[in-house]
């Protein structure tokens, strides 16, 4: 699979997606809506720091149903149950993945996950307008993710700007260092490393490691992707990496409240 193909599709895909979901409620709808809820936001990067100043593993859980290099990952998938394994489990924050295309994902799950727990949560999306940034506040997102790869720095500010407009966190996501100098220089406090290649979709934690080095040390990094031992989670610890996004992991076992125990007991 070539994956920087798998990603422009994805991302030819939402200019579609915008365009349709604009004509069935507008943007002044979508903004209404999402400054109707500002006042409930539950303060995500808050959430992660607190954790992570304790040098306690913050733990943002993942819902996902399927994926383009995986396919269908869970069958037995009701986000409102997952929600409550997770709160349960001891995560700080969940993840939701809102595209429907290529991951099976919803809006209603982000909204009916957030319903069944306190957990601030992250649309887990491909964010390249600000109307998917008024979408998720208007779907009760607590935070969104920004990923480096599928933006130009210039886009990348006007996104952040717009998410801060209605008080929505914003978990910025790099894979190297070219893309790291560009979340530093745009004043993210969350780094979101993700262990994937985007070319053969591999997985290699030494991509955390290797990044964290350069991030300064009043930033909150989160490792993402191919975390599914104990032992990961110890090495990622003891090299004071506090903070997990984790997916696949927890969404194969048959309790992922449980699983993620298992790896944070």
């Amino acid at each position: 699979m070539n994956t920087s193909t798998i990603l422009e599709k994805i991302l030819t895909h939402k200019q579609f997606e915008i365009q349709r979901n604009s004509q069935a409620v507008s943007m002044a709808m979508q903004d209404k809506l999402a400054r109707d809820l500002v006042a409930e936001r539950r303060g995500f990067i808050r959430a992660m720091r607190e954790r992570m100043h304790a040098q306690q593993a913050a733990v943002i859980a993942e819902i996902k149903k399927a994926s383009p290099s995986k396919g269908l990952i869970r069958e037995d998938f009701d986000p409102a149950t997952l929600a409550r394994q997770y709160a349960e489990g001891g995560a700080t924050c969940l993840s939701v993945l809102t595209d429907e295309q290529y991951f099976q994902g919803s809006n209603a799950y982000l909204q009916q996950a957030r319903a069944a727990c306190e957990l601030p949560v992250i649309r887990k999306d491909f964010i390249i307008d600000p109307y998917q940034i008024a979408e998720a506040g208007a779907i009760g997102a607590d935070c969104i993710l920004l990923i480096v790869a599928a933006l130009n720095p210039v886009r990348l500010r006007e996104l952040a700007a717009c998410a801060a407009d209605y008080q929505l966190d914003v978990l910025v996501e790099v894979h190297n260092e070219t893309e790291l100098d560009i979340a530093l220089a745009g004043g993210f406090d969350l780094i979101g490393i993700n262990n994937r290649n985007l070319h053969d979709f591999h997985t290699d934690l030494e991509i955390t490691f290797r990044l964290a080095e350069l991030v300064p040390d009043d930033k909150l990094i989160v490792t993402e992707s191919g975390i599914s031992t104990a032992a990961d989670v110890k090495r990622m610890m003891s090299r004071g990496i506090y903070g997990f996004l984790i997916g696949e992991t927890f969404m194969r076992a048959p309790d992922p409240g449980a699983k993620l125990r298992e790896l944070f007991s």
